[in-house]
C-alpha cells in the first residue's frame, strides 16, 4: 500500500476540479501558538524565535519522488509592540510532501485588551503563499491534467483571537479568507489543474495545573477544521522546576506521540524540545513513525522605564 501513496496523491492533486490544500501539523502545538492564530503576537511579552523542523514517516519507501515523506520546516518570531498596543509576528514555512512544495510567508499584528489577570489579542495577517508541483510521470505524454514544474502565488489573509493568563490560554485562527485558486499547467502549458486554498479553522487552550511544589500539569488540546475533514489532538505534559517537561499527546485518527523537552540559560531563554509520533491509523500506508524537533529562545520581557517628573520650588512663582 505504501508504494500506492505517491499515485493516490497524484491523482488528487491533478484533478481540473478545485480541492483543499491541507496545511502542515505539529506535535509542539502547545508551545506554537502562532502558527495557529495571528492573536499570539506579542501576546506573552518576551520577544521570542521559535523553530519546528518536522519529518513525518520516517523511512517511508517509494519508487520514485524521494520517497515521498512529508517534511516540514518553520520559523516564527514575535514581540510585543507597546506603541502599537500589542505585537507584530512573522511566520515562514516550507512544507514538502512527495512532489508537491508548499511555502508560506505570514505578517501578523495583535491588538491586546487587559481582560481581568490576562490579555485578550485580536489578530490579523497577511500571507503570501506558493505552491510549486514538480516532475511527474504521466502515462500520456503531455497530458493536460498533470502538472510539470509548475508553480503559482498568491497573496491571502488570516484572523483569530488569543487569551492568556499565567494559568490558562485559549485561542484560535482562521486561513485562506480569500480562498485564492491556484493554477498549474502541465509540460506543455496547456494544463488546467487547480487547487483552492480552502479555511482552515484552529481552536486550541491549555491550563497549567499545579500539583505538587514545582511540579506542573498542562492538558492541551486543538481542533482543526476544514470544509470537508475534522480531526482534533489532545495531551498533556507535566513540568518540573520551569526547565524539564514531558508529555503524550493523541492525533484524532493518526498517531499517539511523546515529548520531551529542556530549557536552559538565565530566565530559560532557550527551549530545547523533541517528539516522538507512533502511527496507528491506517498503518499499512505509512510509515511506523514520526519525528519532530523544536528550538526557541526567548528574550526578556522589555521593560518601559518612564523618566519621573523634576519638581523644583523654581518653577513655582511668577516671574
Amino acid at each position: 500500500m505504501r508504494k500506492f501513496l505517491p499515485v493516490l496523491l497524484l491523482v488528487l492533486f491533478c484533478q481540473s476540479a478545485s480541492w483543499a490544500q491541507q496545511q502542515p501539523q505539529y506535535t509542539h502545538y502547545g508551545f506554537n501558538g502562532l502558527n495557529i492564530s495571528p492573536a499570539y503576537a506579542g501576546i506573552t511579552n518576551r520577544p521570542e524565535v521559535l523553530s519546528i523542523y518536522r519529518y513525518q514517516w520516517l523511512g517511508y519507501d517509494a519508487t520514485f519522488d524521494d520517497g515521498g515523506s512529508p517534511q516540514t520546516l518553520l520559523l516564527t518570531a514575535h514581540t510585543p509592540v507597546r506603541l502599537l498596543h500589542g505585537g507584530i509576528g512573522i511566520g515562514l514555512v516550507r512544507d514538502k510532501i512527495a512532489n508537491t512544495t508548499f511555502m508560506n510567508a505570514a505578517l501578523s499584528y495583535s491588538f491586546h485588551i487587559k481582560i481581568g489577570e490576562g490579555k485578550l489579542g485580536l489578530g490579523i495577517q497577511g500571507n503570501v503563499n506558493n505552491i510549486k508541483k514538480g516532475n511527474y510521470r504521466a502515462i500520456d505524454d503531455n497530458d493536460p491534467s498533470v502538472p510539470y514544474n509548475s508553480s503559482d502565488t498568491k497573496y491571502d489573509l488570516g484572523a483569530g483571537m488569543w487569551y492568556e493568563s499565567e494559568t490558562f490560554y485559549a485561542g484560535g485562527g482562521v486561513t485562506n479568507l480569500l480562498r485564492s485558486k491556484y493554477e498549474f499547467a502541465d509540460s506543455a502549458k496547456t494544463g488546467s489543474g487547480q487547487v483552492l486554498g480552502e479555511n482552515h479553522i484552529y481552536v486550541t487552550a491549555g491550563y497549567n495545573l499545579p500539583l505538587v511544589q514545582d511540579l506542573v500539569l498542562t492538558p492541551t488540546a486543538l481542533i482543526k477544521h476544514d470544509t470537508e475533514t475534522f480531526s482534533f489532538d489532545a495531551g498533556a505534559r507535566v513540568t518540573f522546576n520551569e526547565k524539564y517537561w514531558g508529555g503524550v499527546n493523541y492525533r484524532h485518527k493518526e498517531a499517539v506521540s511523546a515529548l520531551a523537552g529542556v530549557a536552559l540559560l538565565q530566565d530559560n531563554a532557550l527551549r530545547l524540545g523533541y517528539a516522538f509520533d507512533f502511527t496507528t491509523f491506517n498503518k499499512e500506508a505509512k510509515a511506523p513513525t514520526s519525528h519532530e524537533v523544536m528550538v526557541s529562545y526567548r528574550l526578556p520581557e522589555p521593560v518601559v522605564r518612564f523618566r519621573p517628573p523634576v519638581r523644583t520650588p523654581r518653577y513655582n512663582f511668577a516671574r
